[in-house]
């Protein structure tokens, strides 16, 4: 990407179905975005007719976090490959705990 990705970008795989939207990225980016080992690319310059493929990599509804956790996406569409930035993965953000309820 020529850009770094702000909160709100779409982004797609090259290489497979998954989609998924910036929520956070910190201010001069250095990373890559990638997904599978390919760099995502904005949603409207994806390549059209990709194959659809199992979705054992990314899982649709989820947040990914970097391990800093300055960069969150949020998954719209699952597909193949590992979500990474910077060369290291991406980890599922967990849920916050609800306060107990007497």
């Amino acid at each position: 990407m020529a850009l770094p990705p702000r909160p709100g970008d779409q982004l797609a795989s090259a290489t497979s179905s998954t989609r998924v939207i910036v929520i956070r990225a910190p201010a001069g980016m250095a990373g890559r975005i990638e997904c599978g080992g390919t760099p995502m690319v904005p949603a409207r310059d994806a390549p059209a007719g990709r194959p659809d493929d199992e979705p054992s990599g990314t899982l649709i509804g989820k947040r990914y976090v970097d391990a800093a956790d300055t960069l969150e996406l949020l998954c719209t569409a699952s597909g193949a490959g590992l979500l990474t930035y910077g060369g290291q993965p991406l980890q599922i953000k967990a849920p916050k705990a609800l306060p107990a309820s007497d």
